[in-house]
């Protein structure tokens, strides 16, 4: 365990940095970031600056928006601080971290604006940031995820990514990313911006597309209701017709000790010997609730949504509190035929607004394990249950091993598709994992849309290309020993790179880049002597010391 336990669980009254307001169609999330409120001691939050524990707070904001407010259709994302948007990552924070510390950070902001692009894209609901003074760094990243951008222009609030020539690093939350995809900054005019620390402002800012418009401050107000109202009206989502159907998002049920991790759905056991971390997730059990009255009923108990917030909280203290367990073996367990039926539930109900959050919140979930730096291996054995959305953890994995039992088929495993298979859950590159596995060559796609639904064993399951291996009883517990301790003797950080690579090998997209080629860049500047040395620029800020270069290109 790290020193520092990250709880990743938080809600509103116990909110330090954020607040949101709702009126009628539209939100307003607020930043006010208080100096004395880091998640660690050391550094203060100067600037709206943020660190870990305000994003935390940030992403179950939008979540509470998603689920306890669906007639919420655009968000306005601004500061209370007169003339400070945001300054962005806390530079005394990131100086101060391990490097395990600040990647698991970048990756963590990255996902939570990843989340809104991914709210807007599937779920309609729209963002707005309402750039109203300096917006630098993390803070401009932040604007970047929302859908516009609206900046002051008070002839001195401008928009910056200063990270190269102030910090020595790259900007960390896919600012250069979406600096070029997503806003189609021209890219000699994007040289210029992220190597000048004094930012764009004005018209300027506007005519290099690096925000949608500018407002004088007496008529900013106005414009930012206008520009809300606007993006509330293009938006797809429920709206008034769903006020007063939120569904309220209580405190998960969790058991901590020293060497597990314990919901209802979703079991975490770890081996610190074998560097492994075993993690369970269950089928629903009893009746599968399937009319929209009922699942509107059960809430935040429904079992999807249930256990994918089980399983996102799982996900993230793995991730920041296990930093050497290495491989995660992931299991399932239960009755494959109420998981399928709670598949069907969700394809039924897609465009009812509970279901339609709660596939998103899957879809996110299962993305972070995509992006997660641990070899995972997928087990399927006797009381497995690997049935359509469970089946996506087979998908996910670096591997999948099957028992085959041929003498015993009463007792053998299964495995199990269903429509959900085929396109509900996207990686981060917008294919299927189906459609990764098999670089959607037309064949093997066919041939598994064939049996959907149907009980495949550990034959059919390897003929088909589902899984990895398919051991009987006399081999399987050598051959899982033998892999698991030959994973757990190789190098973390060539198995991180080699994972990474092999998970998204076909399709690109912005998320890609963000998670594969400006993080890996990034990865690699935080350990270089130019940033983190005794001299380097991130050490040295703020000290009234200079940055000393190794003027060596490499």
């Amino acid at each position: 365990m790290t020193d520092f336990s990250v709880n990743y669980q938080t809600s509103p009254e116990h909110y330090r940095h954020w607040s949101f307001t709702v009126d009628g169609e539209i939100a307003t999330l607020s930043l006010d970031i208080q100096e004395d409120g880091g998640i660690l001691p050391g550094y203060k939050l100067k600037l709206n600056s943020y660190d870990l524990g305000v994003d935390i707070e940030l992403n179950d904001a939008v979540q509470r928006l998603r689920f306890e407010h669906p007639e919420v259709k655009a968000v306005v994302v601004t500061s209370l601080k007169d003339r400070i948007f945001c300054s962005g990552a806390n530079i005394f924070m990131l100086g101060l971290s391990t490097h395990a510390w600040k990647v698991n950070f970048c990756k963590f902001t990255n996902e939570t604006r990843n989340g809104l692009e991914d709210s807007s894209r599937h779920g309609g609901l729209k963002f707005l940031a309402a750039v109203n003074g300096a917006c630098a760094g993390g803070g401009y990243e932040l604007a970047l995820a929302c859908d516009e951008i609206l900046l002051v222009d008070d002839r001195s609030s401008s928009v910056s990514l200063p990270e190269v020539p102030l910090l020595g690093v790259l900007p960390g939350t896919g600012g250069l990313t979406r600096v070029t995809d997503k806003r189609h900054v021209r890219h000699d005019h994007a040289d210029i911006f992220c190597t000048s620390v004094e930012g764009v402002r004005g018209q300027r800012a506007v005519d290099w597309r690096l925000v949608d418009a500018i407002a004088k401050p007496a008529q900013f107000t106005t414009a930012v209701s206008e520009r809300a109202a606007q993006l509330a009206a293009s938006s797809q989502r429920s709206g008034a017709a769903a006020k007063g159907q939120g569904v309220k998002l209580h405190p998960l049920n969790k058991t901590v000790t020293a060497d597990s991790l314990h919901y209802t759905y979703v079991k975490v056991d770890i081996d610190r010997e074998k560097r492994t971390a075993t993690i369970c997730v269950s089928a629903p059990v009893g009746k599968v609730l399937s009319d929209v009255s009922e699942i509107q009923a059960a809430g935040d108990s429904w079992y999807p949504l249930q256990m994918a917030r089980e399983l996102d909280d799982a996900i993230l203290s793995l991730r920041t509190n296990e930093l050497d367990i290495g491989t995660w073996l992931l299991r399932t367990q239960g009755d494959a035929k109420l998981a399928l039926q709670s598949d069907a539930v969700l394809m039924q109900h897609q465009d009812h607004w509970l279901v339609k959050e709660t596939t998103g919140l899957l879809r996110r979930t299962l993305a972070r394990l995509d992006v997660s730096s641990r070899s995972m291996f997928a087990l399927i054995d006797e009381g497995s249950c690997f049935a359509g959305t469970l089946a996506e953890l087979a998908f996910a994995a670096d591997r999948a091993y099957m028992l085959a039992l041929p003498d015993a088929p009463d007792t053998a495993p299964h495995i199990a598709l269903s429509d959900v298979n085929f396109g509900v859950f996207p990686m981060v590159n917008h294919q299927s994992r189906l459609q990764r596995r098999f670089y959607e060559e037309t064949a093997p796609m066919e041939a598994v849309r064939a049996v959907v639904g149907q009980a495949l064993d550990a034959d059919k399951a390897l003929v088909l290309g589902l899984v990895t291996a398919a051991p009987d009883d006399i081999d399987w517990a050598d051959e899982l020993r033998i892999a698991i301790e030959e994973r757990a003797a190789m190098s973390p950080d060539s198995l991180t790179g080699l994972e990474a690579n092999l998970r998204f090998s076909q399709k690109e997209s912005m998320e890609t880049r963000i998670f594969g080629r400006l993080s890996a860049w990034q990865n690699w500047i935080f350990n270089r002597p130019n940033a983190v040395g005794d001299k380097g620029a991130l050490k040295v800020y703020g000290k009234g010391e200079k940055a000393a270069f190794d003027m060596n290109r490499v």
